[in-house]
């Protein structure tokens, strides 16, 4: 597969693997992963999927994960049910992530993309790193999804550039 577009089904058994926030900020408690069965989820909700290159890099840090929470509450006015965060981190490595950011609840998940497994699936991965992709999915179909493939750009996967599609 190379990629999704808009008007395609999400595709089925799509899961990864995260550490659900308690709350805590501590970085040191590292909490047990378990499952987030995306292509359920997807089916009654309307999802942001967002791919990064790693946990505390330098755009993904800076610039990416800052513009979601930004602006989640514009994403939530717009029907946004729920922005997912994925990379090829270990769900450990993606939960610390998301409490060095303050994210203490569910709408905003970090979750690994283990081995690759779904972009590799989509065809949207560089080496062992994800490319920097979004998906968003409503109700089981994708009506947007796009890659910034400018190093360092969140033009078109950041959430204003998201926001500009929904």
């Amino acid at each position: 597969m190379s990629g999704l577009k808009a008007g395609d089904s999400f595709p089925s058994d799509v899961s990864f693997t995260y550490v659900a926030p308690t709350g805590e900020l501590d970085l040191t408690a590292c909490g047990l992963g378990i499952k987030y069965d995306a292509s359920k989820e997807v089916q009654h909700k309307k999802v942001v999927f967002v791919a990064v290159p790693g946990a505390f890099t330098p755009t993904c840090s800076a610039a990416h994960l800052p513009s979601y929470i930004e602006n989640l509450d514009k994403l939530k006015a717009k029907g946004v049910d729920q922005v997912v965060f994925l990379a090829s981190n270990d769900h450990w490595v993606m939960s610390a992530w998301g409490k060095a950011y303050g994210i203490k609840d569910d709408s905003i998940l970090l979750v690994s993309d283990a081995g690759l497994e779904f972009s590799k699936k989509i065809g949207w991965f560089n080496g062992d790193r994800t490319l920097r992709y979004v998906i968003v999915v409503d109700h089981g179909k994708v009506v947007y999804a796009d890659v910034d493939d400018v190093r360092g750009s969140i033009e078109k996967t950041g959430a204003e550039g998201v926001l500009a599609k929904l």
